[in-house]
């Protein structure tokens, strides 16, 4: 007679791995298009984009050189990107000009002759001062991603550190204050310039890039949290607690007290301190 296999034999033996469920016909070209949009779409967008700004620039700078030079005039087509290496070669030529004593005569005669113009000499000043303060190579302006609380109490946005708060500004705060320039979504070029206190600031170890991809996406770009293990077991603000606070002040007009080392700013500092000790 066969013997019967036994109850623990059985249950020792593999169990059948389940399969997968198949996927059917839509689904799977449901997901193949999806693939393909992630795939073409980005790499489309930028060449389109690239192409948009370098036919702006060949439209209003080819027409300028003389037809005896230009290319365009011995060829059956155009040459795209003409007009931005001839824009680019005139800006390093100007750049070189100036740097002599020829140039920087030529500057500072130019710069009087603009600065008594009654509307234009506002606008120059403005600009130059924003392209000095940008370009500078030391210039803090945009290298730095902070949170800061706004519209209210217990609501954060990302903000750009422009540079310290300076003039008329500082001088009526008690507390220093750093210019923060918050961008709006997914227009990052707009948004609102904001005084805040530096120990109301919380700086991001996130990079300006990887900030400016999170506004622009609505936050469905996110960058990774790198920070020590250390200032992730930290919380630095609780939004509940902030809410509270505003709620006594509207109505009881009384002014809220926050402990010393209780703001934003200054627990980063203590727990980047404490990680900075801890390596030593």
């Amino acid at each position: 007679m066969n013997e019967q296999p036994s109850g623990d034999g059985a249950s020792r033996m593999p169990k059948p791995q389940q399969k997968k469920k198949a996927l059917s016909f839509a689904q799977r070209m449901r997901a193949y298009l999806m693939t393909g949009i992630l795939v073409v779409a980005p790499i489309s967008i930028t060449l389109y984009l690239a192409w948009i700004f370098i036919g702006f620039v060949d439209d209003r700078v080819t027409p300028l050189i003389p037809a005896k030079y230009n290319p365009e005039t011995y060829l059956p087509f155009a040459l795209p990107g003409l007009g931005l290496l001839v824009l680019t070669i005139a800006l390093i030529l100007v750049g070189a000009a100036t740097a002599g004593f020829l140039g920087r005569l030529w500057t500072r005669v130019s710069e009087q002759i603009l600065g008594r113009m009654p509307v234009i000499r506002n606008v120059y000043s403005a600009v130059k001062q924003i392209l000095e303060t940008v370009l500078a190579q030391q210039s803090n302006a945009f290298r730095e991603a902070v949170l800061v609380e706004y519209p209210r109490r217990g609501i954060w946005a990302i903000a750009f550190i422009t540079g310290r708060t300076e003039g008329e500004v500082q001088n009526i705060t008690e507390e220093e204050c750093i210019n923060i320039f918050l961008p709006t979504t997914p227009n990052p070029t707009s948004g609102f310039l904001l005084f805040v206190p530096q120990k109301d600031l919380i700086r991001l170890d996130m990079s300006v890039e990887e900030a400016i991809k999170m506004v622009i996406s609505g936050g469905i770009v996110t960058p990774p949290d790198r920070r020590s293990e250390a200032e992730k077991a930290v919380s630095l603000t609780s939004a509940q607690t902030y809410e509270n606070l505003d709620v006594l002040r509207e109505k009881e007009r009384a002014p809220v007290l926050s402990p010393r080392g209780a703001r934003p700013g200054e627990k980063k500092a203590a727990v980047c301190d404490g990680s900075e000790k801890e390596e030593t």
